[in-house]
């Protein structure tokens, strides 16, 4: 079994400061979970809605603690050769024409060594934070998107931290990544998945909290303003659109405010910028006619 890497966060309370001060406010239950995820070395299961702050829990999280941030973006197709490794098929044959055309050629048996080493070996996401020694956070985002084969994947290496290379031999972590999957309830993932992490349910934040990600990531924003902006984002979040606005674009939303030196979100003012954020033509018309902005 490898080593655990050294605890990052000394209690709940350190957490909660520590992701703070990355620009990510936690409320108690994240900040426990986190804590639990670095205390027992477990891999972080975030589930939730897109755009609840999923991916930005694990970039506060290297910020947090000075790691280095690998990230395996989950798609249909994704294979080994992209999440774990390949080779780099181009130089290995450049390397082996070179050998055969020298006056002297050359033994199978040390090309072989020669052209599955270091030099030829291509290392992706899961691999790469596998073999770091400093400290990492391995984000693998949007897990329901990948196929069911890559659950199999991530079992072997979430379980063992280690990559076997049939040519080149097992390679264990000598210091574990935090790992943080994120989920957006696509589709079920495997209990064998879940059953080696711990479990995190994101939703969007209540009015207050999300009130006070504004003001801590927008702080020129006038409190009576931010107010406003809450309110209006969780009236479209209510209605039945294509796609609700995440936090990132409430946060988009405000700097957008901020820049047209607005000092109030009336009716004119919230149909003038609603395309920061809603994205389609349908959402934008189902907004205006239920916020009566016409």
């Amino acid at each position: 079994m490898p080593p655990q890497q050294p605890h990052h966060f000394a209690d709940v309370a350190d957490v909660t400061a520590r992701l703070s001060a990355a620009g990510y406010l936690p409320d108690p239950q994240i900040a426990t979970t986190v804590f639990l995820a670095d205390r027992l070395g477990k891999p972080l299961l975030v589930e939730g809605p897109a755009g609840t702050g999923k991916t930005e829990l694990a970039k506060a999280l290297a910020t947090a603690t000075s790691s280095e941030l690998i990230r395996l973006q989950c798609y249909e197709g994704l294979d080994e050769a992209r999440a774990l490794y390949e080779w780099n098929y181009k130089k290995q044959l450049l390397r082996i024409q070179a050998s055969q055309s020298s006056a002297d050629g050359a033994d199978w048996g040390d090309l072989h060594d020669d052209v599955f080493g270091e030099e030829f070996l291509l290392s992706r996401p899961l691999l790469t934070a596998i073999r770091r020694t400093d400290p990492t956070v391995l984000l693998i985002d949007e897990t329901d998107k990948a196929d069911v084969e890559v659950e199999g994947l991530l079992l072997e290496v979430l379980s063992d931290f280690q990559v076997t290379i049939p040519e080149i031999g097992t390679i264990v972590a000598t210091r574990r990544p935090m790992v943080v999957l994120t989920s957006n309830a696509t589709r079920e993932l495997s209990e064998a998945l879940k059953r080696r992490c711990l479990y995190l349910a994101l939703d969007y934040p209540s009015a207050e909290r999300e009130r006070e990600i504004v003001l801590s990531r927008v702080p020129e924003l006038a409190p009576a303003l931010a107010e406003q902006l809450v309110r209006t984002v969780r009236a479209l979040r209510a209605m039945e659109l294509k796609k609700s606005p995440s936090i990132s674009e409430t946060l988009d939303w405000a700097q957008t405010l901020l820049a047209l030196g607005l000092d109030t979100l009336g009716n004119d003012e919230v149909r003038e910028t609603l395309g920061v954020v809603l994205k389609h033509a349908s959402d934008q018309t189902r907004a205006a006619a239920e916020l009566r902005l016409n």
